[in-house]
């Protein structure tokens, strides 16, 4: 099944674009035809460098089934991962597998340096507002995490830069085990459901490794929900006064790192919209039953 997919490149103040290419982007057992993008930024904040926005074909949502309670099932244990791929890439990772219905990374234990097989995974749809809900589980020490409304960033030498420089992370992790539950600012800002290096997930009620957790993020209009095991632990608004402050406060700051508090500060660019990740951090982690709810 071959379909044209229309990509439009989301800019604050574009500069320059590199002439469209067509290409054709297998996604698990389909072929998506479509034009990617590449659009050179103007930074707003200062020293910031410069950078570019990628934009890849996308996959149709409506072509995924939708269960009866409105959610679209954008993962329930096919072997080919259909509508997923590689962060930067074209196709899945190697490390990226289904094991029991589940989306597998099997970990290189590097932690965080990625490996050529490895590397963050994404949903190729941009989604602006809509709840999302998966469930997930690690190794004993694992961490992982969920990123939402990421953009596919370039660096001023043409490199991919990680995903968390684009988009907000819901924290995944062994809260027991792995030391980033004791590290940041405030105890508590890394561990489970938190928004990574931000806000607290109150209150932790994650189970340990080995053991699933349930969760959902909600994001309409600037709001933004985690919820954990059934519980909501986490809310914040953002391109808000409150989301400035929050990335000034955190490693993202200004002075420390401008390009990610440039990106992080108008998260989901121009359209507020971006693409759903999960996380090469390294270690053995599982995702299943993964849907997602469109709200206008």
């Amino acid at each position: 099944m071959k379909k044209t997919v229309i990509c439009s490149a989301a800019a604050l103040a574009l500069i320059a674009c590199g002439g469209p290419k067509t290409q054709d982007l297998v996604i698990g057992d389909v072929t998506w035809t479509g034009e990617t993008t590449e659009v050179a930024m103007t930074p707003v904040t200062p020293n910031c460098p410069a950078y570019t926005v990628v934009n890849k074909p996308q996959v149709n949502i409506e072509d995924f089934p939708m269960d009866e309670e409105g959610y679209y099932v954008i993962f329930n244990g096919n072997e080919k991962m259909q509508g997923w791929r590689g962060y930067g890439k074209d196709g899945i990772p190697s490390r990226w597998s289904v094991e029991d219905g589940c989306i597998k990374f099997a970990g290189s234990g590097g932690g965080e340096a990625q490996t050529g097989e490895g590397g963050d995974l994404i949903f190729a749809h941009k989604f602006k507002n809509f709840m999302f809900e998966m469930e997930w589980k690690v190794s004993k020490g694992g961490n992982s995490g969920i990123f939402y409304l990421a953009q596919e960033i370039k660096n001023d030498k043409g490199e991919y830069e990680p995903i968390y420089i684009s988009a907000p992370e819901c924290q995944v992790l062994d809260n027991q085990n792995h030391p980033d539950a004791m590290l940041g600012k405030k105890l508590g800002i890394r561990q489970s459901s938190s928004l990574y290096d931000m806000i607290v997930a109150d209150p932790q009620n994650a189970n340990p490794a080995g053991e699933w957790n349930k969760v959902r993020i909600m994001v309409y209009k600037g709001t933004v929900v985690h919820t954990q095991n059934d519980a909501n632990v986490v809310e914040y608004h953002l391109w808000t006064p409150q989301w400035t402050d929050l990335l000034e406060t955190s490693k993202f700051n200004s002075e420390s790192w401008p390009l990610a508090f440039e990106l992080l500060n108008n998260c989901g660019g121009e359209n507020h919209e971006g693409y759903i990740g999960i996380q090469d951090h390294g270690d053995d982690v599982w995702y299943r039953n993964i849907r997602v709810k469109v709200m206008e």
